[in-house]
């Protein structure tokens, strides 16, 4: 026995743990690479042209214009329905931010270049997914004041911002999943909306009775399960996403 032991830096085993670290490094390292870039191409893209924010903005300021005197003789319907105004106005200039975001893609070319890409495609897809979440944040933090001076109510609560964060991202999870199949169809203005609001509800009922909380100054027991609901649907939705994003761009 000659006592001495194995050099870790010579065995074998260690060298294939070695090289399979940085192979997953390398993996992970350029997920995030072609996912940032994604992002980066969306937000440049708007910031030249302005077309999905700028629709996205216009549709909610009408909306929010029109409620406003539609309401205007009963100022506590009005109070107790803000909640519900807020997420309309938000859910359907998403819609609206969703499919420009995807058309604009299609009409280009632009989408088929990205599936060619040899990255991972669910890379592509958080890339956009989080672009669509951005305008609609942008679209959210116009709107609060506007909405607040309109309605003679505060909105700029950190409850109330949570709750906006946390429904964005479960609405732009499965929404950049559903317009990517919506897109190739030549009906998507229409479709998309049909396929999207039936599998959003549970997540917009939770969003408003979580508003609706917070703006009435209700206990956070009171609150804490639609909050619950929210973070397991924005969790669960966007695993599943990734799953099978791959198989919705494959033609």
């Amino acid at each position: 026995m000659s006592g001495q032991g194995v050099d870790p830096v010579s065995s074998p085993i260690t060298g294939l743990k070695t090289q399979e670290d940085a192979r997953q490094e390398s993996t992970g390292a350029s997920f995030l690479g072609a996912m940032i870039a994604v992002l980066w191409k969306d937000l440049a893209a708007e910031m030249r042209s302005r077309e999905v924010v700028s629709a996205m903005l216009v549709f909610s300021i009408l909306v929010i214009v029109i409620f406003n005197f539609a309401l205007e003789l009963d100022p506590q319907v009005r109070a107790s329905v803000t909640s519900g105004i807020l997420w309309v106005t938000l859910v359907f200039a998403g819609t609206l931010g969703l499919n420009r975001s995807m058309a604009i893609e299609k009409d280009r070319g632009c989408l088929d270049g990205l599936l060619l890409a040899p990255v991972d495609r669910t890379a592509i897809y958080f890339g956009k997914a989080l672009g669509n979440w951005l305008f609609m944040l942008i679209v959210a933090a116009i709107i609060l004041p506007l909405y607040s001076l309109l309605y003679n109510a505060n909105l700029l609560l950190g409850g109330l911002i949570l709750v906006i964060l946390l429904g964005t991202v479960g609405y732009t999870a499965v929404g950049t999943l559903l317009s990517a199949m919506a897109v190739q169809a030549r009906t998507r203005d229409i479709l998309l909306p049909i396929l999207l609001f039936p599998v959003v509800i549970p997540a917009l009922i939770a969003s408003v009775k979580a508003s609706s909380g917070y703006l009435q100054g209700l206990e956070m027991v009171d609150i804490q399960p639609w909050l619950n609901l929210l973070i397991a649907y924005d969790a669960i939705f966007i695993a599943a996403a990734f799953m099978v994003f791959d198989f919705v761009v494959e033609e």
